[in-house]
């Protein structure tokens, strides 16, 4: 059955193993099922929740759309482009903020936990984060979004609204509810110096991920120094339980590999971690290392990059400015 798939990613800079697992790698199958339509979008509005200085936001744009194509998402495939470059999500972010309400919004957990105990100083930007995110995914009637399980609840919001939009308005499925595409595993990629944190480019320890631009030394480095614990690796998963670190690191040979991680104990069950890390320095490599020669490529031409941002951009814009249209209409504009 084919799919309209929309996802996106905020240009915050270096990308990290755990976004290409947990959410890249996936983008590319998506968009390899010849059925599939897939828009794949830089969310730089998001963003600015926080605020950004402007060259490093523009770099970081340009490295974000430059880790798609590198990864494998073809411009000619799938539409590429960022976020600012199609008015009509800021457009239809007012008007489903006009939907959407205060009793949802506050159920947001993801709000609480980035604004912390100083809420009153968070952007208003950052509370109603959801609805513009609920605009992204309506405006090009996805029909289904991946999503980790951090934003499955703003997915959830975005179903309420579509919902209340269609009730309120007596219509019938202007603004499609769309269904949630969950990675059953190896969703979560966790620092290669602590297995309970999970990993992220905020980490002050740059040895605790793999940056998408690291290259092959860099890379052995990392895994060789990567914390592990002193028994053997088990030979069944429920052995995994209570050892984070060890679990990480067979999960991300597994994603690579494309197999199950009883697969990979099967392989590795009863020797120890030296072995393995070697193995799975040499996987990565053959995985990361063209992924980070290609970015570094194609941030070499700014223009090029520009190019595909602009062309998707002008190919989103003609879905999305249609749809804020229809919904203009049905509102009475």
């Amino acid at each position: 059955m084919a799919k309209k798939i929309f996802s996106g990613v905020q240009p915050t800079g270096n990308l990290h193993l755990g976004n290409y697992i947990g959410a890249i790698k996936n983008f590319v199958d998506l968009q390899n099922e010849p059925e599939n339509n897939c828009v794949f979008c830089v969310v730089d509005l998001h963003a600015i929740t926080l605020k950004q200085d402007p060259l490093e936001l523009k770099n970081n744009i340009r490295e974000t759309a430059a880790t798609f194509i590198a990864s494998g998402i073809d411009p000619t495939k799938s539409i590429i482009f960022n976020q600012s470059l199609v008015p009509a999500h800021s457009e239809g972010s007012w008007i489903l903020s006009c939907i959407a309400r205060m009793g949802w919004l506050n159920r947001m957990t993801q709000f609480k936990e980035k604004a912390g105990k100083d809420k009153e100083k968070a952007s208003v930007g950052l509370y109603i984060y959801p609805v513009l995110m609920a605009a992204d995914i309506l405006l090009y009637d996805a029909t289904h979004v991946p999503v980790g399980d951090d934003q499955k609840q703003h997915l959830e919001l975005c179903r309420d609204i579509a919902q209340k939009f269609n009730n309120d308005y007596n219509v019938k499925d202007v603004l499609v509810p769309p269904e949630p595409l969950i990675q059953k595993q190896f969703s979560r990629i966790m620092s290669l110096k602590d297995g309970q944190k999970k990993m992220s480019k905020s980490d002050v320890s740059d040895l605790s991920r793999i940056n998408l631009t690291d290259d092959k030394d860099k890379i052995v480095n990392k895994i060789k120094k990567a914390k592990t614990d002193p028994h053997p690796i088990p030979e069944n998963v429920k052995d995994l339980d209570q050892r984070p670190e060890a679990e990480n690191l067979l999960g991300i040979y597994s994603s690579l590999k494309r197999q199950s991680i009883e697969k990979t104990l099967e392989e590795f069950g009863g020797k120890n971690f030296s072995e393995f890390k070697n193995n799975l320095s040499e996987l990565l490599v053959s995985n990361i290392e063209p992924i980070s020669k290609e970015i570094k490529n194609l941030l070499n031409n700014h223009d090029h990059l520009d190019k595909i941002l602009l062309d998707g951009g002008i190919k989103a814009n003609e879905i999305a400015e249609k749809k804020v249209r229809e919904i203009k209409k049905i509102i009475g504009f």
